[in-house]
């Protein structure tokens, strides 16, 4: 399996981080792709990817919530990184995007980071990994706006993951059209959680597998940290819901994971 977003540097797991990874790897993970958060996130990501070479792979990117008065010099730290490792480049552009949920104050900002951080992965020919979270009265639709960015960028050869997708059917298939996978995760396993009403319809060749780790544990570790290996538990749930066998899931999005970056 293919873990492909785990915040594994988070210091939720400073106590038995390599014993949690040993788990993940027990359990079949092959990969962890680590999607970076802001300035602060980027040495403690590094340094999983020199401890674990080939295995635990970074992104670069500014995430949405770190988007303040002072993004600019943020989105510098990321091209320079970009610029400097061209030999070795990151995973993805990631995780970037637009977030509704916790703080509309920089929305504006979070858009403009948004489009600048669109043309770093046309500059470098990276896939994207984007976060898009909706308000919580559910009014504003961050799926939808992404969604209506990325058209209006215009790049045909954009690609990437919408992660942690739990949009409807439309907005899934609208997310397949611009030539996205869905990030599929433990909302999968959550009963009220509507992806039973939209991955029976998808096919699995656009589906990748995550966790989110230490976010967002599958059942039944809802609220308590995930970890690497409930990545099993969403596996399980998408073969229940697609009514195939947990080793054709595994191989399918195995298989687009390792496509989307190697395009």
């Amino acid at each position: 399996m293919i873990e492909t977003h785990a915040h594994i540097y988070d210091d939720q797991f400073d106590e038995d981080r390599d014993l949690m990874l040993k788990r993940a790897f027990e359990a079949g993970v092959k990969q962890i792709w680590m999607p970076n958060c802001n300035s602060e996130t980027i040495n403690g990501m590094l340094a999983l990817e020199n401890q674990y070479p080939g295995v635990c792979l970074p992104m670069m990117g500014v995430h949405p919530c770190y988007i303040k008065e002072d993004y600019e010099q943020e989105l510098y730290i990321v091209e320079n990184l970009l610029s400097r490792n061209a030999q070795r480049p990151f995973q993805m552009i990631g995780e970037i995007g637009i977030d509704f949920y916790w703080d509309l104050n920089f929305v504006p900002q979070q858009e403009e980071a948004f489009i600048a951080q669109l043309r770093l992965a046309q500059k470098y020919n990276l896939p994207i990994c984007i976060h898009s979270r909706n308000s919580k009265d559910g009014q504003l639709n961050a799926i939808v706006r992404c969604i209506e960015l990325i058209e209006q960028f215009g790049w045909s050869d954009l690609r990437g993951i919408f992660h942690c997708f739990s949009g409807n059917l439309e907005e899934a298939q609208r997310v397949i059209g611009l030539n996205f996978l869905l990030g599929i995760g433990g909302v999968a396993t959550f009963k009220n959680g509507g992806m039973d009403k939209v991955l029976p319809f998808i096919d699995l060749k656009h589906m990748v597998l995550e966790t989110d780790a230490p976010y967002l544990a599958p059942v039944p570790h809802r609220g308590k940290r995930n970890e690497v290996a409930y990545i099993e538990l969403v596996a399980q749930r998408i073969a229940e819901l697609k009514q195939v066998s947990f080793q054709e899931v595994v191989r399918q999005t195995t298989e687009n994971a390792v496509h989307l970056i190697h395009k």
